[in-house]
Parts: structure tokens; C-alpha cells; sequence
């Protein structure tokens, strides 16, 4: 999706569908907003007329389109619904912008405007940005795979281009490149996202731990990010036997993977921020096996890393001044005669040991080694992980919040507050000691599994032993990293949750 911002007059634009956000003020509105009255000229007054009728009534998610005249140089106008004026909130118009996406991508190549009235809280200042970054996450969508490699779909036609769209206001925006600037770093954010969902979405045939430290030193090299990937040699060397021991019975072996922006002294003097994503790129539980039913999903189990990596490529794009270290913990968890077993006792990086219970929870080991190297090797303020952990969290938020918990509440609230702003709700869960000891082993230092109860903070809690003193927070979206369920804004699939609120989180860090 390629936006443009434009100020100023709207009379001339030239598009082949404007769309056009209609309020209502306790009633279907009867007249057409201000600022629109040459394009009714250019439509022969059937906008007005339309209104007038009373049969549009403006609600959140209407639409209706309003044809031109045949000799006309506008095709068709579309009316949308924004719902009342004085409750349009920030996620409405990110909302609104991805119907005006999906709008676009509908269109097909053809062009697309977005005619903003003047009033209605709908300024270029408060707007345009919401606007934009929702047109993009509305407009995305995975069909690479029916593609042929001559650039024609399946079915022989030519592959669409990238939809376009314009925003142009009714009135003249004050600091217009102050607001083209806001945009573009929003936008930049956005498509961050979108490579994040990109990733999530890979089939794992083609997405493993090889090929996705392949993309990660190729997203690097193209943003500036320094990349490391360690592979089972020196991950031996390290003694990360948790990442090893989830990985050994796939033919994909494990890799982890370092990000590291602003490795500066001036940079490292505002602070060390660690961010660590949970890569299982294919989780079939292992000897532990999943039911079929659910397997298809688990190509999404690498949501957390796609959020770390989006994020790492928006905070490079936006050249945030301090030093961020983003680490994806890559693994394949497949049932084989060489795969890790209930009852096996495995020795971690930090030293501690750990009881193997379930080898279907094997995020958790993967994130200990990972979270473990991120302390000691970057001394981090700050470390945030995400990771799709649970069940728990899934049964307990759906896809409509992630879970959030940690050993440090005041960046807990942080986090939160990132995402209010984002519109990605985080919602607190409680770390108690009796959480800690469901965890214990009677064997081993730990276990890797405590039971069904509690399974989002016993989870937590086990991951809390590799963390030490270290401010520390713990993202589940193992609900609202990977969902069919579908909104203005996401299609179905990886989400890409977490890219804007960990990119907030960082830009809030700066200031």
C-alpha cells in the first residue's frame, strides 16, 4: 500500500473511487459535510441528494457507493459511516482506515482517494497518521504462493500492483511537513508490521531456523542492523542446551539470532533495551505430539520473533538514539528417534537444570537460554519477551488481548500504556510464589511444565528464573499473535501484534 498526504483544495483531485467518512450527530445526516461541495458539483449533486434522502445513516461500518455521471470524470464516490461524531476515538480511525484499505486492495489498480471533510474531529493533524497506518494493515495480505514466478496469478493473469491511496483534506493542515513527516514514520511502523504478519504466515517449508536467520541478516543489511547468528556449534560451545534440545529432532537445526541497533557508546550511555522473541517455527509438541486438528496453526508459533523482528526494522527505520539488542530463539520441534524426551533432564545456559514434562512446552526453554544470553551478554535496563506461550492465554483473551506479566510493574505499565496507544490491549496477569513453586522439580532445578492450572503465570514464572534482577516483562500472544477472526485490520493469520507497541515502547524509552 503506497499513501499519499495531501492538504489544501480537494475540488480537482482526480480518482476513480473517493471515498468520502460521513458522522452522524444523533441522526442519519441529511446534508453533506463542509468542503464538499464541488465534488457534488462534479457528481451532478447526487451526494447531496443521496443524504438528503435520510437513508444513509452513517453507522459505524456503512457504506454506500454513489455513482457519477457516464460523461463524468469521477466514476463513483463511496460514503462510509463513521458512526457519532463525539465518539470517534483513535482506534475508530485506524479502524476506518482499514476499511478504506480493504477499499483499495478491492479497487484493484484503479485510483483511490480519501476525501476528508472538514469538523467532525476530523483534522489532518489528529487523523492522517491513524488514517494511513490502518489503510495499510486493512490492505495486507499473503497470496505470494499464487503467484507464478512469471509475475501472473494461477490463473494466468498479470499480478495486481500494490494498491495506491491519497488522503486530501478538505482545509489546509497547520505544519504540513511536520504532518508528512508524523506519516511516514507511521507508515514505516505499519509495513513493519506487515513484514512481521509476512513472516508469521510462511509455510514452514519455507520459513525454519536456516532460512529465517536468512531473512534476518538480509532485513539487517537493508536497515543498518548489525546480525549475528549462532549456529549448533557454538551454541554448544555456549552450553544453551535448552535451544539444542528442542531443536535435535528436526532436520532443520536450532540458530539464535542477535539484532542489534545503536551499538554506540553515545547510544549505550541512554540505555540498553533487550527485546526476545520466541522462534519455534514449526511446533508439531514433539514426542508430545498436537492434535491434527490444531496443527495447521503452528506454523504461527514464531509470532513472537516476527514481532521482534518487525520492531527491530521500524526502530532501525526510525534510527531511534539508544541501543536495542533483539534476540529470536529459533528452533523446529518435530517427533523423531533423535528428539528430546518426557523425563529427560537438560542443562541450561544459566547452569540450572530443567525436567522435561511435556515436550510440547518447549517455548519456554527456547526463551530461557535466549533470555539468559540477553542478560549476560548486554546487561540490559529493560527486556521485554513475547512469545505464543499458552493455551492458557488463548482460552483466557482470544485474539482480543495479549497477557502480560512480569517481575517489574512499573515497566509492566509501560508496556501497557504502549499499547493503549497502539491499539493492542495488554491485559496484567498475577506472579505469584505459589506459581513459582508449581514449577519445581523434584529432580531437577525445574520443570517445564506445571499443570493445566495457572498455565499463563506458572509459565511466567519459570521464565522469571532466568531473567535475575534484570527489569523484565512477559508477553503471551499466543491469542492475539495468530487468529482467523477478522477485522478492519487483519485479514486472518499472523497478526503481527506487538511490532507497534514494542516500537512505541522503545520511541517513548527515548524521550
Amino acid at each position: 500500500m503506497r499513501v499519499q498526504i495531501d492538504t489544501g483544495g480537494i475540488a480537482e483531485i482526480k480518482a476513480d473511487t473517493l471515498v468520502i467518512p460521513i458522522t452522524r450527530q444523533g441522526e442519519a445526516p441529511r446534508s453533506l459535510p463542509q468542503g464538499l461541495a464541488a465534488i457534488d458539483r462534479r457528481v451532478g449533486g447526487r451526494l447531496s441528494d443521496t443524504l438528503a434522502a435520510g437513508d444513509f445513516q452513517a453507522n459505524v461500518g456503512d457504506r454506500l457507493v454513489v455513482y457519477g455521471p457516464r460523461d463524468g470524470d469521477i466514476v463513483r464516490c463511496l460514503l462510509m459511516g463513521l458512526g457519532e461524531s463525539e465518539e470517534i476515538d483513535d482506534e475508530g480511525l485506524r479502524l476506518f482506515g482499514g476499511r478504506v484499505g480493504r477499499e483499495a486492495v478491492r479497487a484493484g489498480v484503479g485510483r483511490v482517494a480519501l476525501v476528508v471533510p472538514s469538523g467532525a474531529g476530523l483534522s489532518a493533524e489528529r487523523s492522517a497518521a491513524l488514517f494511513a497506518e490502518g489503510a495499510v494493515l486493512g490492505a495486507y495480505r499473503f497470496d505470494r504462493y499464487k503467484r507464478r514466478s512469471n509475475g501472473a496469478t494461477a490463473s494466468g493473469k498479470k499480478k495486481r500492483s500494490d494498491p495506491r491511496l491519497r488522503i486530501a483534506y478538505a482545509r489546509s493542515g497547520s505544519g504540513l511537513t511536520a504532518l508528512r513527516a508524523r506519516v511516514r514514520r507511521t507508515l514505516l511502523v505499519a509495513e513493519s508490521q506487515t513484514t512481521a504478519r509476512d513472516l508469521s504466515n510462511e509455510p514452514p517449508n519455507a520459513l525454519y531456523p536456516e532460512t529465517l536467520a536468512r531473512e534476518a541478516r538480509s532485513m539487517a543489511r537493508s536497515v543498518g542492523l548489525r546480525c549475528r547468528v549462532m549456529n549448533v556449534p557454538e551454541l554448544q560451545r555456549r552450553g544453551m542446551g535448552a535451544i539444542l534440545a528442542v531443536g535435535q529432532g528436526s532436520v532443520h537445526p536450532p540458530r539464535l539470532i542477535v539484532l542489534e541497533h545503536g551499538a554506540t557508546a553515545a547510544r549505550k550511555k541512554r540505555g540498553t533495551l533487550a527485546l526476545v522473541g520466541k522462534a519455534i517455527t514449526f511446533d508439531s509438541g514433539g514426542l508430545s505430539i498436537k492434535p491434527a486438528m490444531g496443527m495447521p496453526d503452528m506454523k504461527h508459533d514464531m509470532s513472537g520473533a516476527a514481532a521482534v523482528f518487525g520492531a527491530m526494522r521500524a526502530i532501525a527505520l526510525l534510527d531511534l538514539p539508544i541501543h536495542v539488542v533483539g534476540l529470536l530463539s529459533a528452533a523446529e520441534n518435530m517427533p523423531s528417534g533423535t528428539a528430546y524426551r518426557p523425563s529427560d533432564i537438560i542443562e541450561t545456559a544459566s547452569g540450572q537444570t530443567v525436567e522435561i514434562v511435556n515436550t510440547d512446552a518447549e517455548g519456554r526453554l527456547v526463551l530461557a537460554d535466549a533470555l539468559h544470553h540477553a542478560v549476560e551478554s548486554f546487561s540490559p535496563d529493560a527486556m521485554v519477551d513475547v512469545a505464543t506461550l499458552t493455551g492458557a492465554a488463548m482460552l483466557a483473551f482470544g485474539s482480543h488481548a495479549t497477557a502480560g506479566l512480569g517481575n517489574d510493574d512499573a515497566l509492566l505499565d509501560e508496556i501497557r500504556a504502549a499499547g493503549d496507544r497502539c491499539g493492542e490491549t495488554v491485559w496484567p496477569m498475577p506472579l505469584l510464589s505459589d506459581h513459582e513453586k508449581a514449577m519445581r522439580s523434584k529432580v531437577a532445578d525445574w520443570k517445564n511444565s506445571g499443570g493445566r492450572e495457572g498455565g499463563i503465570s506458572t509459565a511466567g514464572a519459570f521464565l522469571r528464573g532466568f531473567v535475575g534482577e534484570t527489569p523484565w516483562v512477559h508477553l503471551d500472544i499466543a491469542g492475539s499473535g495468530m487468529t482467523e477472526r477478522q477485522t478492519p485490520i487483519h485479514v486472518g493469520g499472523g497478526t503481527g501484534v506487538g511490532v507497534r507497541m514494542l516500537t512505541e515502547w522503545v520511541r517513548q524509552r527515548c524521550e
